[in-house]
């Protein structure tokens, strides 16, 4: 066993001689993290923690932003359907592109966080199941490091992408000309999101 007790986020484990609190309870985290995801690879319950306010709240938008992004591949099925018989009478639904172009995006940013949550990403771990479990942990720490550093550009990006689409009232350059910052709302929402729940 490399951990002997667990501590719950309600109760910190004690710092070590010389580290500053925070340091501690930051790098804490970062290892009750690892360690759910390394239960949620192996199949095996996620190690159960006391869930405060602050998760709580995180865990409703996560699933709130899941079951959004379940409502747009809904949407876009109805579309598509309702595109393919209205077509047989002769409707024009050109717009209906764009309509599903837009939900694509919303489903799959809106979803990311909600699937990081539960282990549901690809992990590629033809590396880190040859290392030793000391040296995993390590490299699994700075995945999620990069991870985090990455998602953070990307959100910090998106959010001034749709800010500038909104200053400068950008119009979806298809038939359904709607202000573009719309539809961007939800890779800006997305984002956020995913960076939260990393």
């Amino acid at each position: 066993m490399l951990i002997t007790r667990s501590y719950s986020e309600s109760e910190e484990a004690p710092p070590a001689r010389g580290v500053p609190w925070q340091f501690s309870r930051f790098w804490g985290g970062l290892a009750r993290r690892v360690l759910w995801l390394h239960a949620a690879e192996a199949g095996q319950n996620a190690p159960t923690l006391h869930r405060n306010p602050m998760r709580k709240t995180l865990d409703f938008l996560f699933l709130l932003a899941g079951r959004l992004a379940a409502l747009c591949v809904l949407a876009i099925a109805v579309l598509m359907v309702g595109q393919s018989i209205l077509r047989e009478f002769g409707v024009r639904t050109g717009a209906t592109n764009d309509v599903v172009a837009w939900l694509c995006a919303a489903s799959a940013f809106l979803a990311m966080a909600h699937a990081f949550k539960h282990g549901d990403f690809v992990r590629v771990t033809l590396l880190l199941e040859r290392m030793p479990a000391r040296l995993r942990q390590r490299f699994e720490a700075g995945c999620l490091c990069v991870g985090t550093a990455a998602i953070g550009y990307l959100a910090y990006w998106a959010t001034r992408f749709a800010w500038e689409s909104y200053e400068f009232n950008d119009m979806a350059s298809g038939l359904l000309a709607i202000p573009l910052w719309i539809p961007q709302t939800t890779f800006v929402l997305g984002s956020w999101l995913f960076l939260l729940a990393m």
